[in-house]
């Protein structure tokens, strides 16, 4: 049985092992498989004999799919699948898993991390010591940025899944209440702290705004000039969750006017980010690059869960389908 892997470096660039998967056939493991409209034959080219194919980030359209008459599986090495074409995939008789649980900790960490990050900017004073202002200081400490407290504070959470509830937890533990905005409540969660309520009065009281929902029609651009106009003056905004949830040039003109006092954001519309992209020139505006999913410790769950996720797809049981 071939098995091909079309984008496997940011997966594993080393650090762990395709072993997993090599036990359930001939494996063929590529980096990278460039994709664009006049690229598409690459995509055809390298999965064109393959039983089973994996991807990450390469898309596989009805186009591809139509060439590869082998195809049975495709595993996408993430919780979001839109890079397939599931309605065709199903059409053909595919299936199509993702890896929906293996991320929880360390988005909720990474989120914390951008947040503290715009309270503290320990980056810049970090630097601002090594270049000796310090030491050159008339005072036996200084500040280049306000300082910010949490405690106390309000952390508006939209989508209070798994990954919004991990945030959640640590918010309160830094003494922040938490308001969330989920069409599901587990009533279970709800405490002196923690409270589900509607969108409107969530972004009229909140301090702060995580966002944590998936992308659908209904979230694409939630946060944009109108919902921003109901928020709170200095208002801070983290999205670890998925670029097109926010109106990219709705969100620079409200940091360089001062409505959002600071944006954390693991994520963007375009990816890579493109360079007129207007957030990379915007007040306040902290961008990593896409990094929340990958510690290693994730990266290993992820890769476990894609080789289970195949083995039960091959024993006739197959888990995590998205195009039943």
């Amino acid at each position: 049985m071939k098995i091909v892997v079309l984008d496997g470096y940011t997966l594993n660039p080393g650090d762990i092992t395709w072993e997993g998967i090599e036990k359930l056939g001939e494996l063929t493991v590529y980096d990278r498989t460039a994709y664009s409209l006049s690229g598409i034959d690459l995509v055809i080219e390298r999965a064109k004999d393959a039983e089973i194919v994996f991807t990450n980030k390469t898309p596989m359209p009805k186009e591809v799919l139509d060439k590869l008459p082998n195809l049975k599986y495709i595993g996408v090495l993430a919780t979001g699948y839109n890079v397939v074409d599931i309605v065709a995939a199903k059409e053909k008789g595919i299936v199509v898993t993702n890896v929906p649980t293996y991320g929880t900790d360390s988005v909720g960490q990474m989120a914390t991390a951008l947040l503290l990050e715009m309270c503290h900017h320990v980056g810049a004073h970090s630097e601002s010591v090594k270049r000796g202002e310090w030491e050159n200081n008339a005072d036996w400490c200084y500040w280049n940025y306000p300082l910010i407290e949490l405690s106390g504070k309000t952390m508006g959470i939209i989508g209070y899944g798994r990954i919004g509830q991990s945030t959640g937890r640590i918010a309160q533990a830094l003494g922040m209440k938490v308001l969330a905005f989920d069409s599901y409540q587990n009533e279970a969660l709800v405490c002196e702290t923690m409270k589900y309520t509607d969108l409107d009065t969530l972004l009229e009281n909140s301090d702060v705004i995580s966002l944590h929902c998936p992308l659908f029609e209904s979230t694409q651009g939630i946060i944009n000039k109108d919902t921003i106009a109901k928020m709170k003056d200095g208002v801070m905004i983290l999205n670890t969750s998925r670029g097109p949830l926010v109106v990219e040039e709705d969100l620079a003109e409200a940091l360089n006017s001062g409505k959002v006092a600071g944006a954390a954001l693991d994520v963007v519309s375009s990816e890579p980010i493109k360079a007129d992209n207007p957030l990379l020139k915007a007040k306040n505006c902290i961008i990593t690059p896409h990094i929340s999913w990958a510690p290693k410790e994730s990266r290993q769950r992820l890769m476990d869960v894609a080789v289970n996720n195949l083995e039960k797809f091959l024993a006739g049981n197959a888990v995590n389908v998205v195009n039943k």
